[in-house]
């Protein structure tokens, strides 16, 4: 299985960090501080978990950025992200503003910061709370959207989301699926179940 990395210790990155571990994954975890500033976190999640640098999270198989959006492009120069895995779970989040750059969805943006990666949106159009909740509810599962210009990509963090529980639904590529998915577009903070 994977090792996952995630960039950022807050509500998202905590919350998908809990998923993960419940569902077998090894997890590398970063902050902006340092590893140690992490440890009554790695106490609280258990087993399979570590607190690394965003360097050493940055080089793991897969990486998912759960950073304010101020901050994703500091991650520019952490790893060559040539071929890797991004799970985008940033959200630009200024009120009104979905787009920037021309026009540019969120998550193209991110894939401009990270030259070459393989940028998939996933993890930001739920609270954290409903991240971490248990996804099955009812007869169903809760929806998690995917969006990405990468098939092969898509189809791994597809996997992932029906591991950890989650029904993944792919909106297609970044510049149509993750605007969707943007802060104040239609899917944000929009909690569906698949039946």
């Amino acid at each position: 299985m994977k090792v996952i990395g995630i960039i950022g210790a807050g509500n998202i990155g905590k919350a998908v960090a809990t998923q993960l571990l419940a569902n077998g994954f090894q997890v590398l975890i970063s902050n902006s501080k340092r590893p140690e500033t992490l440890t009554e976190l790695i106490l609280q999640l258990g087993t399979g978990i570590k607190a690394v640098t965003a360097a050493e999270a940055a080089a793991a198989d897969i990486v998912l950025i759960a950073v304010p959006w101020a901050k994703v492009k500091d991650l520019t120069e952490l790893t060559d992200w040539n071929g890797k895995i991004v799970i985008d779970a940033s959200n630009r989040s200024e009120e009104g503003k979905g787009v920037e750059d021309g026009g540019l969805a969120s998550s193209e943006v991110v894939q401009n910061y990270l030259s070459g990666a393989k940028v998939v949106k996933a993890f930001n159009t739920l609270f954290a709370k409903d991240i971490a909740a248990d996804p099955h509810v009812g007869n169903g599962r809760r929806v998690l959207f995917i969006s990405g210009d990468d098939q092969d990509a898509n189809a791994s963090v597809s996997g992932i989301i029906s591991k950890i529980g989650f029904a993944p639904i792919d909106l297609g590529p970044l510049a149509a699926g993750g605007k969707l998915q943007q802060f104040n577009w239609p899917l944000n903070n929009q909690n569906f179940i698949k039946i």
